[in-house]
């Protein structure tokens, strides 16, 4: 599951991203899995909570996936295009918390203009369907 964050700066739409500093795993949006007994939209806002420690967004629509990564995907895949609705800063550091394999590792977060040409990891460019 794939949540792309938006927000509107200054009159053009911005994407929240993150780079982890202690990696190569590339430029990415939040992800996760959606634990058992978990709804689509239950799991989406636990994990970018988890992975973000943003809560108020607002779910506008499913995106369609693309890139080539997905055919070789063992998951169902699921990308969502949500909205911010209050504030976030420009950039922050943000430490894993909840119970997956990414607990502890320290996130850098920031928004990128969607309009710029944007490399994600493994060349997604689901971005493009934001609305």
């Amino acid at each position: 599951m794939l949540a792309y964050v938006t927000r509107e700066r200054d009159g053009r739409k911005e994407l929240l991203v993150f780079d982890h500093p202690d990696t190569d795993g590339g430029t990415q949006v939040p992800a996760g899995r959606v634990d058992a007994g978990e709804t689509l939209e239950e799991g989406l806002r636990r994990e970018l909570h988890e992975e973000s420690g943003l809560e108020d967004v607002e779910v506008l629509c499913e995106l369609p996936i693309l890139g080539e990564w997905v055919a070789a995907s063992r998951y169902e895949d699921h990308a969502f295009e949500l909205r911010l609705c209050g504030d976030a800063p420009d950039v922050w550091h943000h430490v894993v918390h909840g119970a997956g394999e990414d607990v502890g590792l320290v996130f850098r977060y920031r928004w990128v203009p969607v309009e710029a040409p944007l490399t994600l990891w493994g060349g997604d460019p689901t971005y493009t369907q934001l609305r």
